[in-house]
């Protein structure tokens, strides 16, 4: 299993960690997900390639990139 570290910008309340959460979740792959808001990342467990990740993150309309 690799570990994904995300820079999540645009974030600036619980529902966008959630909503962000959630979308790295639905990625098929994703083991695991958690979002730091504070931090502005996001920090991703699985087998999937970022660029999917990152897809999911701007589809929620969030700026997203490997840290």
């Amino acid at each position: 299993m690799n570990t994904v570290d995300l820079k999540v910008e645009g974030m600036t309340c619980n529902h966008c960690k959630t909503s962000v959460e959630k979308a790295l979740k639905s990625v098929a792959g994703v083991e695991n997900a958690e979002v730091n808001l504070q931090a502005g990342t996001a920090k991703v467990e699985g087998n999937v390639p970022v660029d999917k990740l990152i897809e999911a993150v701007q589809e929620e309309g969030y700026n997203a990139q490997a840290q």
